[in-house]
């Protein structure tokens, strides 16, 4: 189960880093044309925070355990996911984006996991 949990916090890592970085480095405009209709509800500085909010969780979910200083701050960072997908989940449903639910909801229930194996039974 170990080995299950490093694969999926490294997909996860890989994934909010990208799209973290994504929305710190483009303007809101570009991010709201390319898909992310969701952006021009909010101020550039909103997008950038909620950018960098992901970049860090995705550095926590790796950097702690891996160096092994903190390493319960491996599960909080999968907390922090989690509630910030939920969050991503209530926008999206709020605004009808059914076709962006899927993958919000997935990446919820992958950072969840990470999250509980990390607090609970496979813990560092």
């Amino acid at each position: 189960m170990n080995t299950t949990l490093w694969v999926i916090t490294g997909v996860l890592a890989l994934i909010f880093l990208a799209a973290g970085l994504m929305k710190i480095s483009q303007p809101r405009e570009k991010l709201a044309a390319s898909g992310m209709a969701w952006t021009a509800d909010f101020s550039p500085g909103v997008v950038k925070t909620v950018g960098a909010v992901e970049v860090l969780g995705a550095v926590g979910l790796i950097v702690p355990a891996a160096l092994g200083i903190a390493p319960t701050l491996t599960a909080w960072a999968a907390f922090g996911l989690a509630a910030t997908m939920l969050g991503a989940t209530a926008l999206h449903l709020r605004r009808k984006e059914t076709t962006a639910l899927p993958v919000a909801l997935l990446l919820l229930l992958l950072a969840t996991v990470v999250a509980w194996g990390r607090f609970g039974p496979h813990a560092f």
